[in-house]
């Protein structure tokens, strides 16, 4: 049984992806993270790039990781200087870190019109840079920088420096597709070509610009490849890399080969999210194996299967990677839908009165804009109106809000409500940015005294979606809303043509589903 060596190049590679930022303490804890998941190899970053990165290597080559090995990532020597005098070379021993990843020119264009130099130069810098490198203790893979491209063009010099790197002494040879356009028929003859009982083991890089980056890791594999490269989530320049969370479950699952990080594979739908936390992006919601809707179910059929026989519908156990089933609820839904989101409340049968009206409701709402799929809190709300088993947090007497701006000064808004709880005649006001916010705060301020759980409770995302365009600014919207105690989070739904009402509507079902489900019966 092949071993494949699992290289996380989320920090480095990833980081280059739009709108992805992390701290040092985020590179940190998420590098903790990788090494709880067992992943093999952890790419720092270039340490001479930054203070930041320079610091990271310090402080993580200082508290030892416990199963991975930290990674330094940075260019071979400049031309006509010695390794042991190019200060990027220095840099990378100066980490500390125990292995070092360094990239080099595998296409004869970036050798003369980049690197301007020559092609005999461009090997002499290959193996001077890694031959220093190995000489100085350091366990180093050799990134050969557009690999496919280059082979493509020339497959003589392409394969003059997978020998370099060869006989200087790389432990892994990682054939990139840095412009990510190679097609898996391409990378099967290329890697059937060349001459693999001549080199060193073999690794690849692939970036995702033709969509394929996964697909063709997984297919390197088969053809020679013991270690691969990609980042958490897919994240990385342009497109994307290979994407680990679905390289890791397909290689465990689905195949024989052995990897270390396959005796934490439950942790890692936890882990995605925890590096999207980081990076302050939404999950992608669609991504295989780890997203919300991996192992989510729409159709009514589809639903009454999966109460029989899942494995009919879904090709692996969610619990496998660590994620759930969803049975999602919408005009398509059939009544075992319904039945499985009762299931809480009692045993309901197929024809009972309940279940045909939650039935009907579903469909009337669904028709009115209403969406419960991505906002089950407020299905909730329906379900427990509907077997009389809601309480109402609040009764609203009214609320008033007023938006004012000067030339000097940012627009406010004022607001303050009345309202009723527990018996109480109850008043609250506050002034925030936009409508939504001072109806949150305004809320707060009125029933904080007698209803003290509210501080758990934070909105964490808001969303709006015009229904119906055609109409302008008299258009239907519906609002999402995210809130959450720290410990869990939910969803609600509001819609109307006016957008603070539908606010106000998801806001109290967001309120009223905590009251109900974990003050009245916790």
């Amino acid at each position: 049984m092949k071993t494949v060596q699992i290289y996380d190049t989320t920090l480095r590679d990833g980081m280059q992806g739009i709108e992805i930022s992390y701290s040092l303490q985020d590179k940190i804890i998420i590098s903790r993270k990788l090494d709880e998941m067992k992943i093999d190899y952890i790419e720092g970053g270039f340490p001479q790039s930054s203070e930041k990165e320079a610091e990271f290597f310090k402080q993580l080559t200082k508290k030892k990781l416990i199963h991975a090995k930290l990674v330094a990532f940075g260019p071979t020597r400049k031309p006509k200087v010695k390794a042991k005098d190019d200060e990027h070379i220095q840099a990378l021993l100066e980490s500390e870190a125990p292995c070092v990843t360094v990239v080099g020119k595998a296409w004869k264009a970036h050798v003369k019109q980049v690197l301007k130099t020559e092609l005999l130069e461009n090997l002499a810098m290959i193996h001077d840079s890694i031959h220093y490198l190995v000489s100085r203790g350091r366990e180093v893979f050799f990134d050969l920088e557009h690999f496919f491209d280059g082979y493509k063009d020339d497959p003589e010099y392409a394969v003059k420096v997978l020998k370099t790197g060869t006989e200087a002494g790389a432990e892994v040879l990682v054939l990139c597709d840095t412009n990510g356009g190679t097609l898996p028929s391409e990378l099967i003859r290329i890697m059937e070509e060349l001459p693999q009982k001549e080199l060193k083991p073999l690794g690849v890089h692939f970036h995702n610009d033709a969509g394929v980056a996964t697909a063709n890791s997984l297919l390197a594999l088969d053809h020679g490849a013991v270690h691969v490269q990609g980042t958490i989530n897919g994240w990385g320049e342009r497109t994307g890399n290979a994407n680990l969370c679905a390289i890791i479950p397909n290689i465990c699952l689905k195949t024989d080969y052995r990897v270390s990080v396959c005796e934490r594979l439950t942790g890692l739908t936890s882990l995605s999210r925890f590096v999207a936390e980081k990076a302050n992006i939404i999950p992608d919601k669609r991504q295989p194996y780890v997203g919300d809707a991996s192992f989510s179910h729409k159709a009514g059929q589809h639903a009454d299967v999966i109460t029989k026989a899942p494995e009919l519908m879904e090709h692996i156990d969610a619990s496998l990677v660590g994620n759930e089933r969803q049975i999602l609820l919408s005009g398509l839904a059939g009544k075992s839908t319904i039945i499985k989101k009762t299931a809480r409340y009692g045993d309901f049968d197929k024809d009972s009165h309940t279940i045909r009206e939650l039935l009907r409701i579903l469909k009337n709402k669904e028709t009115d804009g209403y969406e419960y799929e991505a906002a089950e809190a407020s299905f909730d709300i329906l379900i427990r109106k509907t077997i009389e088993r809601y309480t109402p947090l609040l009764f609203l007497k009214n609320y008033h809000l007023e938006s004012f701006k000067t030339a000097e000064t940012p627009s406010k808004t004022v607001g303050r409500l009345f309202l009723s709880s527990r018996g109480q005649e109850l008043m609250g006001a506050a002034v925030g940015v936009g409508p939504v916010e001072t109806l949150d705060k305004a809320l707060r301020d009125a029933l904080l005294p007698i209803q003290p759980f509210l501080s758990k409770i934070s909105l964490i995302d808001y969303r709006v979606r015009v229904l119906n365009p055609q109409y302008a600014t008299a258009a239907k919207v519906r609002v999402f809303i995210t809130s959450t105690d720290h410990k869990r989070s939910w969803d609600t739904v509001g819609v109307s043509e006016n957008i603070v009402e539908a606010s106000w509507e998801a806001l109290v079902d967001s309120l009223d589903y905590y009251y109900n489900n974990f003050v009245l019966e916790p």
